[in-house]
């Protein structure tokens, strides 16, 4: 007969593994003899080795004394099981390893990698990293709101830079960080804002529901307004010409789709 320690290490276990599996029941309990000892015969040393190389493999210990009352087929079956859910928990880990992988960045931090693609974009266009981090702060917050659209969010934006207006917008919003409170060139701001509002419009782009609801939209329009000196009197500049909003543009009155625009 042996003693607890002994049985531990011929199934190469420890002590304390051994009580543990005696307190959830996968490997019984033996009586006390006449000195007070708990001993254990061959049986006890097999079950425990089985039970040891069942956790090894990664069966999940409240399954274990189901397997090891199983006949072959429920084995089978059993295994086939577990072995599917390890599958499965292993694409996640791999996933949570990506993701971790990422936020050495942070910039990834709460940003989907499409939002962080335009941001890197931005900079090999020359924004400065003041406008960026302005831009990324309202990514995150949009992102969290819409996020099974923001890859085709995205993706609009993308186009969006291929028209040289919205380069030269970004360009003078980016400067306008380091302007006086009167530079005159915020009117050239608002003449290219107003000629890619007009070109949205005729191309059926304002008004589409964008699923943000009106009170988010007017909490990015003022974090906007708070983050530029020159963010209100640029509205006040568009709002004398018919226009209302930032994140989302109001629609211009149909008769001024036919006006002159400022030049380009």
């Amino acid at each position: 007969m042996l003693t607890i320690s002994q049985l531990a290490a011929y199934a190469g276990v420890t002590v304390r593994a051994v009580r543990h599996y005696h307190r959830i029941g996968l490997l019984p309990e033996p009586e006390r003899d006449r000195s007070g000892y708990r001993t254990y015969d061959a049986a006890a040393v097999v079950r425990l080795i089985r039970i040891r190389t069942l956790a090894d493999a990664g069966v999940p210990l409240a399954r274990v004394q189901e397997l090891l009352a199983a006949g072959p087929e429920e084995f089978a079956g059993g295994v086939q099981e577990i072995d599917k859910a390890l599958r499965a928990e292993i694409r996640r880990l791999q996933d949570t390893r990506s993701r971790l992988a990422r936020l050495a960045a942070g910039e990834h931090l709460a940003l989907p990698q499409s939002v962080v693609d335009y941001l890197d974009r931005l900079r090999g266009l020359g924004v400065e990293e003041r406008y960026i981090e302005m831009e990324r702060d309202a990514w995150i917050m949009i992102a969290a709101q819409v996020p099974h659209s923001i890859d085709s969010v995205i993706a609009k934006k993308h186009e969006e830079l291929d028209d040289p207006d919205m380069v030269k917008l970004y360009s003078l919003l980016s400067g306008a960080l380091d302007w006086p409170a009167d530079d005159p060139r915020i009117v050239e701001v608002a003449d290219i804002m107003e000629r890619l509002m007009v070109r949205a419009v005729e191309a059926g782009e304002v008004g589409a529901d964008d699923g943000i609801d009106d009170q988010f939209v007017d909490l990015l329009d003022s974090t906007m307004v708070e983050s530029s000196r020159h963010a209100a009197r640029l509205l006040a500049i568009l709002e004398e010409r018919g226009w209302r909003g930032w994140t989302r543009i109001e629609r211009v009155p149909a008769e001024r789709l036919n006006t002159e625009l400022p030049p380009s």
